[in-house]
């Protein structure tokens, strides 16, 4: 690791413990909700913010996924562009299970607030519906091929479930540091123990 990464890893270890009774959309940082309503993108600060922290389990899910899979990727961000309310940058080295990282980005989200399709009809009804997404849902169909989608999906589920307090604390690292985070970084917090949750919201918090 990088002598700039241990400094960021520490000062990211150190406000997460700072704001460890805190939910999610009260540690956004504010450059981040600022970007999302300077552009006229929300009315308010407030769903700007809400939105940020949609944003930041969906970019962690794919970090996660993809650290879970043995890829690597160069660096992971909430940066609101353009065309993009984040992404985990060059991923390389997923194999086979690419398919996993492609839908982490929603199950990452579902798994904030455990708004899991638990019966299959409810996810056969959801999927013919999943588009763009940011190329996710494009790149999943073209990994999985010919195979089914429900079987995928409900694989990466079951990679992803047991990995959720990872998801939420790369989440909330994102959310708490105004710049990228880079691999070596949120794979050390990711492979840490994640803190006891504590306050109200705090267990239950969203490529």
């Amino acid at each position: 690791m990088k002598p700039a990464d241990i400094r960021t890893l520490a000062e990211v270890r150190a406000e997460l413990a700072r704001v460890i009774a805190y939910d999610d959309e009260s540690i956004v940082a504010d450059k981040w909700v600022r970007q999302r309503y300077d552009c006229g993108c929300f009315a308010s600060l407030a769903p700007a913010r809400q939105a940020t922290v949609q944003t930041a389990w969906h970019e962690a899910g794919h970090a996660v996924a993809a650290l879970a899979v043995g890829a690597r990727f160069s660096s992971a961000s909430i940066q609101h562009g353009h065309s993009s309310e984040g992404r985990v940058h060059r991923i390389t080295g997923a194999g086979p299970d690419s398919f996993i990282i492609d839908a982490a980005g929603q199950i990452g989200q579902r798994l904030r607030d455990w708004t899991m399709l638990e019966r299959d009809d409810e996810l056969r009804a959801w999927l013919p519906g999943w588009h763009r997404d940011g190329g996710d849902a494009r790149r999943f169909r073209r990994a999985i091929g010919r195979g089914g989608e429900v079987a995928a999906w409900r694989r990466s589920e079951a990679a992803l479930t047991p990995l959720r307090l990872q998801i939420r604390q790369v989440a909330r690292a994102l959310l708490v540091h105004p710049r990228y985070l880079r691999y070596d970084v949120v794979a050390a917090l990711a492979a840490a123990e994640p803190p006891a949750a504590a306050g109200p919201g705090a267990a239950t918090e969203p490529r």
